[in-house]
C-alpha cells in the first residue's frame, strides 16, 4: 500500500480501492456463495425457497461470522485484508470487531439509505480524532457493483467534519424521530461519491465517515459483499460482537481448524509466547479444537 492510500484515508475519512483483492483471492470464497445465499436467477426466478427471507428488510440478507462457508471466513481474515488494516491504523495489535456477508437483490427491499455514521452501533462511547483510537469498517465488493448494483456513496470529512455526534443521521430533506436531522441536507448529497468498482474493491472508511447505502436497479441484479470493523485492540469500548458467544458454532470450528495463529490474534486468541500458554491450556486448546495445528504454540511456549 503506498502513503497516499493511509493519507487518503486519514484525511477524507475514506479511501476507495477498486480490485484491491484478485481473482484468485476471491476465488475460493466465490465457489461457496451459493451455498449462503441464493443466485441472481433463484432470487429472481423464485426456485430457491430462501427467497422470503431477502424480501421486505435491507437487512435481511446479511449473516454474521461465523459464515457457513468457511472460506468466506477465511476471506474476512485474508493477509492482504489485514495488512490494510495494519497500514491504515498504523497498529499491528488489532481486533476484529464484526463480520458480516450480505447478499442484496434488486427489487427485494429498498436499499436506499439516509447519510450516516455508524458508530452506535460499533462503541459505546463516540468517535475520537485521536489516530491511536480509531475504527476502520471495510466494504469487500465479491462481485462487480457498478453503480446500477447500488454500491456505497461515501462522503470527505471536507463536508462534515463540523457536524455534531446527535443528529447522526440526515435524510436529504430532514426527517424526524431520535437521532434524525430536521435540515436540508442536499448540500451533503452533492458532495457525494460512488464506491462503484469491480469484484474486490475495497472500500475503507473510518467510524466517523459519512455513508449511505445505494438503491439496486439493475434488472435480476444481485450484489455480494463483505462488512468488516476492526480496531486496535485497547479500543475496548468498540467491540461490536462478542466472539466467545459463537464460539461453539460448528462454523466456528471449521475456521478455526484452517486458520493461522495471526487470524485467530484478530479474535482473540493469545499469540504464540504469551504466558498464557502452558502445558496444561495447550492441551486443552487441543482437546477443544482437535484439528488445530498447535505447533506454533508449543514452539514457543
Amino acid at each position: 500500500m503506498d502513503n497516499g492510500t493511509a493519507d487518503a484515508w486519514r484525511t477524507d475519512g475514506f479511501v476507495i480501492l477498486p480490485g484491491f483483492l484478485s481473482s484468485d483471492d476471491l476465488a475460493a470464497a466465490l465457489g461457496e456463495v451459493e451455498t449462503m445465499f441464493p443466485t441472481p436467477d433463484g432470487f429472481h426466478d423464485g426456485t430457491d425457497p430462501r427467497r422470503t427471507r431477502y424480501v421486505d428488510d435491507e437487512f435481511d440478507g446479511i449473516d454474521e461470522f461465523p459464515f457457513s462457508s468457511t472460506e468466506l471466513s477465511l476471506l474476512a481474515v485474508h493477509p492482504r485484508i489485514v495488512q490494510l488494516a495494519e497500514d491504515l491504523l498504523g497498529q499491528t495489535d488489532l481486533r476484529i470487531s464484526s463480520a458480516e456477508a450480505w447478499a442484496k437483490y434488486t427489487g427485494a427491499a429498498s436499499y436506499d439509505q439516509a447519510l450516516h455514521r455508524d458508530y452506535l452501533n460499533q462503541t459505546i462511547l463516540v468517535p475520537s480524532t485521536e489516530n491511536r483510537y480509531q475504527q476502520l469498517e471495510l466494504f469487500v465488493f465479491l462481485v462487480d457493483v457498478p453503480e446500477e448494483l447500488g454500491p456505497p456513496h461515501v462522503v470527505s470529512w471536507d463536508h462534515t467534519a463540523h457536524l455534531p455526534m446527535n443528529p447522526n443521521f440526515y435524510p436529504r430533506s430532514g426527517g424526524t424521530g431520535e437521532f434524525v436531522s430536521t435540515a436540508d441536507n442536499s448540500n451533503l448529497y452533492a458532495a457525494e461519491q460512488s464506491g462503484a468498482g469491480p469484484a474486490g474493491t475495497v472500500i475503507a472508511f473510518n467510524t466517523r465517515t459519512f455513508h449511505r447505502g445505494t438503491s439496486l436497479r439493475a434488472p435480476r441484479g444481485a450484489r455480494y459483499s463483505m462488512q468488516l470493523i476492526f480496531r486496535p485492540a485497547d479500543v475496548d469500548w468498540g467491540q461490536r460482537m462478542a466472539w466467545a458467544a459463537r464460539s461453539h458454532l460448528p462454523a466456528w470450528y471449521a475456521f478455526v481448524h484452517r486458520a493461522t495463529p495471526r487470524q485467530l490474534e484478530l479474535f482473540g486468541f493469545p499469540p504464540p509466547g504469551h504466558q498464557f500458554w502452558t502445558a496444561e491450556t495447550l492441551n486443552g486448546i487441543q482437546q477443544r479444537y482437535p484439528e488445530l495445528d498447535v505447533r506454533p504454540w508449543r514452539d514457543s511456549s
